[in-house]
């Protein structure tokens, strides 16, 4: 079973990761720059330019699973899909590419939030807060926001969790395609064996043609040769009966 470029579903997920990334990318760059500007964790600028950029990264995690469940299929039997080893090697690195490239969105993410909150509430990530810091009126006067920061780094943690699922499947998904590159080389030689091998006897059987070629024209020589002498011991033979008779 093979896909032409139009029917293989690696290069249509392949095109939306493309374009998710493209657009992910600027999201990201303006959440670093709004987040070195921003006077407050809780700015509602910041906020927005976050959950803007999670709704990407989720996007893009989730294609980039069906990148990694395509690229395994094919690795396996590459030939049956029509793709040669170049073409998987081209797969295996854009996976990984993408896969780093998101990461590192995250952990950037991850950092800032937990930096931020470390900074600004001094709490740790693992406890709730107080009932006491929900009252408008308590000192820190700012409790409900706090929550809010904590539940974000509950749900990034969550988020991180499943990512870290996603590459470790990316890592065994190198380590099989090692595996499989250092197959595919030997088959690629044992081909290459097998191409010299018969170009050498094609070589060979198109001399043994022009042989017989050459004593198939000789015979046909021999041939009118043969006729020729049968001919001329039969105008012998006339001449000697008219001989004989005169």
């Amino acid at each position: 079973m093979s896909f032409s470029n139009g029917d293989d579903p690696f290069l249509q997920v392949q095109a939306d990761v493309l374009s998710t990334l493209d657009t992910t990318r600027p999201l990201f760059t303006s959440y670093l720059r709004i987040r070195s500007l921003a006077s407050s964790p809780s700015s509602p600028e910041l906020a927005q330019a976050r959950s803007e950029l999670e709704t990407n990264l989720q996007d893009l995690t989730s294609d980039l699973q069906d990148l990694v469940e395509s690229v395994r299929a094919v690795e396996q039997d590459p030939f049956r899909y029509g793709l040669d080893i170049e073409e998987v090697g081209r797969r295996r690195r854009l996976v990984e590419e993408v896969g780093g490239e998101i990461e590192d969105m995250r952990e950037e993410l991850a950092k800032a939030v937990a930096d931020t909150q470390g900074r600004r509430l001094g709490i740790s990530s693992n406890a709730l807060p107080p009932p006491s810091s929900f009252d408008p009126e308590s000192p820190d006067g700012d409790g409900y926001a706090a929550f809010e920061q904590q539940r974000q780094v509950e749900i990034m943690h969550e988020q991180d969790e499943a990512l870290d699922g996603v590459f470790k499947t990316v890592g065994n998904l190198r380590q099989q395609a090692d595996v499989m590159g250092r197959e595919l080389e030997e088959q690629g030689e044992m081909l290459d064996d097998v191409d010299t091998l018969t170009d050498r006897l094609g070589g060979k059987l198109q001399g043994g043609l022009k042989k017989l070629g050459t004593i198939i024209k000789k015979n046909e020589v021999d041939t009118w040769s043969s006729c020729g002498i049968a001919l001329l011991i039969l105008v012998l033979i006339l001449l000697l009966i008219l001989v004989l008779v005169l």
